[in-house]
């Protein structure tokens, strides 16, 4: 009679072959790939909207461009351009970029033409 190789052998799984560690290394990666990404990012956008100041340029969720006119304790009113202001919920807004942060100049710099003559 043969037996099948197979059947007869009974392998221990190694720590690795495991499924229940598997299932909680996965957790664990999902958690420091994802999740704990997400939460430091909105903690860093609710102390922007916290320290939100008159004159600080933001964009809303919906994609709108203006600078903070007014700020009370859960709206924004932004102006979007001369005369047009537009009240927000503060948790419409996706970004503020500070009044003295982009505040800096370029100056423009001409570059006299090389001559290849000489």
């Amino acid at each position: 009679m043969t037996t099948l190789s197979f059947l007869a052998a009974d392998p221990q799984p190694g720590l690795f072959g495991n499924p229940l560690v598997m299932i909680v290394l996965m957790m664990i990666m999902f958690y420091f790939l994802l999740i704990r990404p997400q939460q430091k990012q909105k903690k860093e956008l609710a102390a922007r909207v916290a320290s939100m100041a008159k004159g600080d340029k933001v964009i809303t969720i919906g994609g709108l461009h203006g600078s903070v006119h007014h700020i009370s304790e859960k709206t924004v009113t932004v102006k979007l351009s001369e005369g047009v202001f537009v009240p927000f919920e503060k948790s419409a807004i996706q970004t503020v970029d500070k009044l003295g942060k982009g505040s800096k100049k370029v100056e423009k710099i001409e570059v006299e033409p090389v001559d290849d003559k000489a």
